[in-house]
């Protein structure tokens, strides 16, 4: 039967939608729980919704009973201090899963290489239903930030980099596609992300925000990008190696960030 998606998500795996023109008071991602959760990076997550409406971050399936990243549960004391991230989570009309608000420590270039990754979002999905995708939406104004996206984790060719000042609004397919934030800088960069399901509600808000899936990337040179692959291809030789030294190998896991 397969699963339901979205036709605009087909072709690249992304869709970026009009900015968000509207100011969110800063306290609704400050003044909230965080706990420490790691995902490409040096991150914390603060839950809006979580599996049971505890304060936590674990994938759904390693609850009881177990199930996909679907129906999440709202935590009232987290909630109750951002309103307006609530309400732009529940706007689509779309199932939400997961809905946390991500703190990300500044990186570089080469660390967003690195820790670019798949989330494993549709397991446990059953046939026939709505597939999990993600949603993005940039709470701080970081202009020299920006999505790495890639089809092949160490193939550079194609590389898709998606900018991230404030109100920036993205919808990607993250278990298709391999993802990481580059966000240099002194502060952290701070950001909504959704777990929806794809069904009609989310074309519907996707086409009424304008999305597009293909999008000009931020430029970057050439040297960059070469240092950034080289070092990519170091780190993970060298993770290879000390994984080997101990009898074990690389594997390539989703995340279930």
């Amino acid at each position: 039967m397969g699963y339901i998606k979205s036709a605009l998500l087909e072709e690249t795996g992304y869709v970026v939608l009009d900015m968000y023109g509207k100011e969110i008071d800063p306290k609704e991602w400050l003044d909230i729980e965080y706990v420490d959760w790691k995902s490409s990076g040096d991150t914390r997550f603060a839950p809006l919704a979580s599996a049971k409406g505890e304060i936590e971050c674990n994938g759904f399936w390693n609850h009881q009973p177990p199930r996909t990243d679907k129906d999440g549960v709202w935590i009232p004391s987290q909630t109750e201090k951002a309103p307006t991230l609530t309400e732009r989570a529940l706007e689509p009309g779309s199932n939400v899963g997961r809905c946390r608000i991500i703190e990300l420590q500044p990186n570089t270039y080469a660390d967003a290489l690195y820790n670019l990754h798949q989330d494993d979002n549709n397991r446990l999905n059953p046939d026939g239903t709505g597939w999990v995708v993600r949603s993005f939406f940039n709470l701080t104004d970081d202009k020299d930030s920006f999505f790495v996206l890639r089809d092949n984790r160490t193939d550079p060719n194609g590389e898709t980099r998606i900018a991230l000042p404030a109100g920036a609004q993205l919808v990607i397919d993250t278990q298709r596609l391999w993802h990481a934030a580059y966000h240099p800088g002194d502060a952290p960069r701070y950001c909504l992300i959704t777990s929806w399901e794809s069904g009609p509600e989310l074309d519907a808000y996707m086409e009424k925000y304008n999305g597009v899936n293909k999008v000009e990337s931020v430029p970057l040179d050439q040297e960059t990008i070469d240092a950034g692959q080289a070092e990519q291809e170091r780190r993970i030789a060298a993770r290879a190696a000390a994984l080997a030294a101990r009898g074990q190998r690389e594997v390539l896991a989703m995340s279930e960030a």
